[in-house]
């Protein structure tokens, strides 16, 4: 009678609770909601739960991926030209932040593409037309006429990336041989011939290629034009054939990648049921804060419900790719939060990366293998700054992320506020677990427990063994030891704090633990030193900031 009083009193008190802590780190004063973080202060305290015994998004080990454009200097939004020389024909190659910048990754996945990728002609031995630069004409599609990749700069491009280990996705122009209609689609079969010669040149060079994408928003209603999803299929069939011929003998063979452009249930469902396995990734593009003109887009970041506008197409894409039982995996091919080259002061800023980590966190915990930023340089966007090449905050948050998230990304919940957004994931090597708190309130610091959620029946109680036992009352026959409760004390976590500097989050010096991140004067990246807290005290998030909590608990899911 006994034991099956413990037995009840054990599924009763399902959490198992490990006490975390910390001083917050900066968070500090400006006097509005826009600025930065409020004088006034109160304090809440929650509990963030992690389940510890099951993942529920898996990414790649190179989740983090970035963009280089082919925008020349001419393109303008909003009356402001933002792209400077960051084209892949003009970007400074022997520039050192740049170089070191890619490096800190070990490595970086880079995605060459963009709108103008849909016009660019290769200038391979079997191209015969002139090969002339992108010039601006309103009238073109595109506002631009074609441009050319000739193939020196493409040999300069490729030493590059061997010398920075980058992990190069190219994306190939998919409107050759077609024809735009009255309606505004492009119809016609796409004529891959100059795609097939430069693919061949590539490998003739021996250059690495991680993938080869089809195109750039041509998917459902299509971004200047768009591609009937079933002729969209068929040219991604093609596409797999010329990999598959070209790369003969070769491994691994590249990724073939489609189709990069937004979401859309029908249209992707079409591809993915007709392209079967000849495609190994289903990109989508993701551009959910509206355009970068918008007078509200600080107020936007900070709202939870933006925030989550996009979870719809991470679990549509996931639902599609499981129902028909495809082998192909999710990547966000594009992500630039504001269109039209992002908003100055702002998708450069502090205030960006709350945005930016939530949007990582979501993805991954949708089974999102790669996310690539819009844009590692150019636009207001950019990772790096577009003239002087050193790190926007964002660059230090996308770093951060890859070097402490593992791959696995674990279930959480918080009980409080819809404004502290909190993600877990498994440690970067390692059976621990890391949180990402993000504080989205400019004027509340929020004190948190964290308790891991696990089930346990009584099973062979005199050897102290604990069997894991799942919510819905399943029997599992792995067995779990949990330390004793002294012992967790006795542990010291890390934790990384991150705010603007003065506290203003339009302001493009991001600060760890109260300390300036920024590049020596040899374009060095800094190297990131946590806190080291006593693992009995509370995790204090400051109002607007965002921590980075390593917790040491081992997780069954982690193992």
């Amino acid at each position: 009678m006994g034991s099956q009083i413990l037995v009840v009193l054990l599924c009763v008190l399902s959490w198992s609770f490990v006490s975390v802590s910390s001083q917050g780190q900066g968070g500090n004063n400006t006097n509005n909601n826009v600025t930065g973080a409020s004088n006034i202060s109160s304090v809440v305290q929650g509990t963030v739960v992690v389940d510890g015994d099951n993942t529920i998004g898996r990414t790649d080990e190179d989740f983090i991926c970035a963009t280089l454009d082919w925008w020349p200097p001419e393109k303008c939004d909003y009356g402001t030209c933002a792209w400077d020389h960051t084209s892949l024909i003009n970007l400074d190659l022997n520039n050192q932040i740049l170089l070191k910048a890619i490096q800190a990754f070990s490595p970086l996945k880079i995605r060459l593409g963009g709108t103008l990728q849909d016009k660019v002609i290769y200038d391979t031995p079997d191209n015969h037309q002139p090969c002339v630069q992108f010039i601006k004409n309103t009238s073109e599609l595109f506002s631009f006429t074609e441009g050319c990749l000739p193939m020196y700069r493409w040999d300069e491009l490729n030493a590059f990336f061997n010398k920075s280990g980058a992990k190069i996705i190219f994306g190939l122009n998919a409107l050759m041989g077609r024809t735009i209609q009255p309606d505004g689609s492009a119809a016609g079969a796409w004529n891959y011939s100059n795609a097939q010669s430069f693919i061949n040149y590539t490998v003739r060079h021996n250059y690495s290629i991680h993938g080869w994408e089809l195109g750039n928003e041509l998917s459902g209603s299509g971004v200047g034009t768009n591609v009937a999803a079933d002729q969209y299929a068929s040219d991604t069939i093609s596409l797999h054939d010329i990999v598959q011929n070209i790369y003969s003998g070769i491994e691994p063979k590249p990724l073939v990648i489609a189709p990069g452009g937004f979401y859309d249930t029908n249209w992707f469902q079409t591809l993915i049921t007709k392209a079967g396995n000849s495609v190994n990734a289903i990109s989508h593009h993701i551009y959910n804060l509206g355009p970068g003109v918008d007078p509200n887009l600080v107020e936007k970041i900070l709202d939870p419900s933006v925030l989550d506008n996009v979870v719809e197409s991470f679990r549509g894409l996931q639902s599609l790719l499981r129902s028909a039982g495809s082998s192909a995996t999710a990547w966000v091919g594009e992500a630039g939060g504001a269109y039209n080259s992002g908003h100055n002061l702002v998708s450069n800023a502090f205030v960006y990366s709350f945005w930016y980590l939530d949007q990582l966190a979501l993805a991954a915990s949708h089974d999102t293998k790669t996310y690539c930023r819009q844009s590692l340089i150019g636009g207001n966007y950019g990772l790096l700054n577009t003239t002087t090449f050193v790190p926007n905050p964002d660059y230090y948050s996308a770093l951060l992320w890859h070097r402490l998230m593992g791959r696995k990304a674990l279930a959480t919940s918080f009980s409080g506020s819809n404004k502290l957004r909190v993600y877990a994931h498994c440690s970067k090597y390692s059976k621990r677990f890391t949180l990402l708190l993000i504080n989205l309130d400019n004027s509340t610091t929020f004190e948190v427990n964290v308790g891991v959620n696990r089930t346990f029946t009584q099973q062979q109680h005199n050897n102290q063994k604990w069997h894991k036992h799942h919510s819905h009352h399943r029997s599992y026959s792995s067995t779990i030891r949990l330390p004793h409760r002294s012992k967790i004390g006795k542990m010291m976590r890390e934790e990384y704090h991150l705010t603007a500097k003065d506290g203003d989050l339009h302001s493009q010096t991001m600060l760890l633990n109260g300390k300036i991140l920024s590049v020596d004067s040899n374009g060095d990246i800094p190297s990131f030193e946590p806190s080291r807290v006593n693992s009995s005290e509370l995790i204090s998030v400051a109002p607007l900031s965002i921590v980075f909590a390593r917790i040491p608990y081992i997780l069954p899911a982690c193992r």
